[in-house]
C-alpha cells in the first residue's frame, strides 16, 4: 500500500514513528505542501494531512477528487481552523463548548463597551503562533491592541477552574490524555503529564468520541476544563490532527487508521 505524508515535517514524532512501522511492508511517501503545487503523479492509497496550510488543504482535495481517502478531510481540517464555525457546530450540536462570540478586529473589541470581568481572547483564525489571552481588565486589552490590533478575534468567557487544562486525543477509536498547565493560568504554560484514561471523570471519553463524529474527525485533539463548580467539562478548543507526542500506542493507532482507510478507497468522483 502507498500511504502518503502531507506535511513539511515528515520526521515529527508521530508521523516518524507511524512511519517506521509501515515501511518495512508498504510505501510511506512525504509530500511537502510548501513546495508541491499537485500530486505527483497517481494518488496514495491513503494520505495523513499534518498540516493546515492553503497548499496542504489544496493538495488533499486534489486527492478526495481522484477517490483517495484523507485523514482528516480537507473540509474536518479547514472546519476547526474557524473558531466561531466551531463553537456554532459543537453548540449547535449539543456538545459543552464555550460561548464564543466574534469581532472583525481586536481593536474593534476594545472600541466597543468594557468587557464585563475576566474573558479569553483568541485569534478567529486558528493556527501556530495565534493569539490566546487572558484579559481582566482595559489596560491588558489595550497592550494586546498595540501588537494584535488588525487581527479578527473571537470572545469566550472565562470560566473558573483549576488551571490545568486536559489534553484529549483521539486516532481512530483510541484515545489518549494529558494534563497541561494552562497557558491562561498566572504562571503561564506548564508541564505536560501523564493522564491515565480511567482517572477521567465519567463520560469524558465519550465526549471526546463525540465531538470526533460531529466534526467529521479522525485524529484529532480536544481541549477541556473542569469548570468549577461541579468540575462539568467544557471544551475550549479542537485541533485536527495535533501532535499527540509521547503517548504510548500512538504511533501504532495512526499506522493501523491508514491501513484500514487505505484498504476502503472510494471510486474517484
Amino acid at each position: 500500500m502507498r500511504i502518503g505524508l502531507i506535511t513539511p515535517e515528515p520526521g515529527h514524532p508521530l508521523l516518524a514513528g507511524a512511519t517506521a512501522l509501515l515501511a518495512p511492508e508498504h510505501r510511506v511517501e512525504a509530500l511537502d505542501p510548501g513546495t508541491a503545487t499537485r500530486l505527483p503523479g497517481p494518488p496514495a492509497d491513503v494520505y495523513l494531512l499534518k498540516s493546515r496550510t492553503p497548499r496542504a488543504l489544496a493538495l488533499a482535495r486534489e486527492a478526495e477528487a481522484l477517490g483517495a481517502p484523507v485523514i482528516n478531510s480537507a473540509a474536518a481540517t479547514e472546519l476547526c481552523q474557524d473558531r466561531t464555525a466551531m463553537a456554532g457546530l459543537a453548540r449547535g450540536a449539543g456538545l459543552p463548548f464555550a460561548a464564543t462570540r466574534a469581532y472583525a478586529t481586536l481593536a474593534e473589541l476594545a472600541s466597543g463597551p468594557p468587557l464585563a470581568g475576566p474573558v479569553v481572547v483568541k485569534s478567529h483564525h486558528s493556527r501556530r503562533g495565534d493569539l490566546v489571552a487572558r484579559v481582566d481588565d482595559g489596560a491588558r486589552l489595550a497592550a494586546l491592541v498595540d501588537e494584535w490590533a488588525a487581527e479578527p478575534v473571537v470572545v469566550q468567557e472565562f470560566a473558573p477552574n483549576d488551571g490545568w487544562d486536559r489534553k484529549l486525543w483521539a486516532i481512530g477509536d483510541r484515545v489518549f490524555a494529558a494534563l497541561r498547565r494552562s497557558e491562561l493560568s498566572p504562571g503561564g504554560r506548564g508541564p505536560t503529564l501523564p493522564l491515565p484514561l480511567d482517572e477521567l471523570p465519567p463520560g469524558w471519553v465519550e465526549l471526546v468520541r463525540a465531538v470526533g463524529e460531529v466534526f467529521a474527525l479522525d485524529v484529532y485533539g480536544v481541549d477541556v476544563i473542569a469548570a468549577a463548580e461541579g468540575g462539568e467539562p467544557l471544551v475550549v478548543d479542537i485541533n485536527a490532527f495535533p501532535g499527540i507526542r509521547g503517548q504510548f500506542g500512538a504511533p501504532e493507532a495512526l499506522a493501523a487508521l491508514a491501513l484500514h482507510r487505505g484498504a476502503h478507497r472510494t471510486a474517484p468522483r
